[in-house]
């Protein structure tokens, strides 16, 4: 198997570094986090002029007909420069929905708009219970002739507060943790009865939290047959998990640089700290953690083409554990090593950090995904 990127992904990763390097310094990632909005449109805007918001879509879903390496190359070059415009909230995770259970007409109306920039989508599956089981569900959606009501709570919808449509996760029939039964409705932001609770996340990105009280919305809005949503949700999830798993691999690679960086710098008693041998050591643990990263990174993006759905599971559980180990092994020793300034709100180190963290607990912590990974 070849596993060098084509002349058109090389095109790609450049155009991505180079937005990063020249467009997205840490001095306008700051003023963006404290910012109401909290990421920049202007940036959004050009996301889709490059091409990036259509990358893992069919050409006859309008998209450019990428895949989760694709993808990943966009993500990877999103950690580098700790991006906050929401990509993943978009293009994997409502977008995939989207592209996986919409007709034609429906993805003329939702998804063709968002690879233009036209408007976000946010995808609304987690609640407060559910912790990490894709399948728990206990918002409803009842059937009322040409309509549904929906009522129920939903959390941590990553880029809910920039949202204009919700695909929202609701169960149509059968207890609240049955696999069977579960519905994918898109939803208006300002649709009557639904109340958006935005806030910042750890991490310096946006989320919200949603609660529906009669929501109601017309059957068109229904995407694929009633109660089948879960399979192409847990496809979606996984695809996630490849996503943030490449996100991870390029902050690392930017902490790795920085921190190589400062121990050529630093002087203490007349010479570079990066001198002392036992620094060394924990700068070459760090690259090896790296390559270990990147590695599960693209083996998680190959897998996500696996037919067999309990194989995909395995490997991107596999791949999350791994990824996560890295990042608490590179993202602490940045920090450990930079000092006290490590952690300090004027440093990158420190922001970088906490993006990592915050990988750490989406879609399956490492405890999460051993046990789904031995269960598999």
């Amino acid at each position: 198997m070849d596993l060098q990127y084509t002349p058109e992904q090389n095109q790609l990763r450049e155009s991505v570094e180079r937005f990063v390097r020249e467009e997205y310094d840490f001095a306008h990632r700051r003023k963006l986090v404290a910012s109401e909005l909290g990421h920049d449109e202007n940036c959004w805007r050009s996301y889709a002029d490059f091409g990036w918001l259509a990358v893992p879509f069919s050409e006859e879903d309008g998209g450019i007909g990428g895949d989760a390496t694709d993808t990943g190359i966009v993500m990877e070059g999103i950690g580098r420069g700790l991006l906050l415009e929401p990509y993943l909230a978009n293009v994997v995770l409502a977008g995939g929905v989207l592209a996986g259970l919409g007709s034609t007409d429906q993805k003329a109306s939702w998804l063709q708009p968002m690879m233009t920039g036209a408007h976000k989508l946010a995808l609304a599956h987690a609640e407060p219970e559910s912790r990490y089981e894709t399948a728990h569900c206990a918002t409803t959606a009842r059937r009322e002739g040409q309509r549904y009501r929906i009522d129920g709570r939903k959390s941590l919808v990553h880029g809910g507060a920039a949202a204009d449509h919700y695909v929202v996760i609701a169960r149509s029939s059968g207890p609240a943790s049955d696999r069977a039964g579960l519905t994918a409705l898109v939803v208006d932001a300002k649709a009557p009865g639904l109340e958006v609770r935005p806030y910042a996340t750890h991490d310096g990105s946006r989320a919200a939290d949603l609660v529906f009280e009669g929501v109601r919305v017309d059957a068109s809005h229904r995407l694929g047959e009633e109660g089948t949503a879960l399979p192409v949700l847990e496809l979606v999830i996984d695809q996630a998990i490849a996503a943030i798993a490449s996100e991870a691999v390029g902050a690392m690679s930017t902490l790795v640089e920085m921190t190589l960086d400062y121990l050529k710098t630093r002087q203490q008693f007349g010479r570079p700290i990066g001198t002392n041998q036992a620094l060394q050591h924990r700068m070459v643990d760090m690259y090896i953690a790296l390559d270990e990263a990147r590695s599960m990174a693209l083996y998680g993006a190959l897998m996500l083409g696996e037919a067999d759905a309990g194989a995909r599971r395995k490997a991107l559980s596999a791949t999350k554990i791994e990824i996560d180990r890295a990042a608490r092994r590179v993202g602490q020793e940045a920090v450990q090593l930079h000092g006290a300034m490590g952690v300090t709100e004027e440093l990158a180190v420190g922001h970088y950090f906490k993006r990592l963290s915050m990988i750490g607990v989406s879609f399956g912590d490492s405890s999460w995904h051993l046990q789904r990974y031995a269960q598999a």
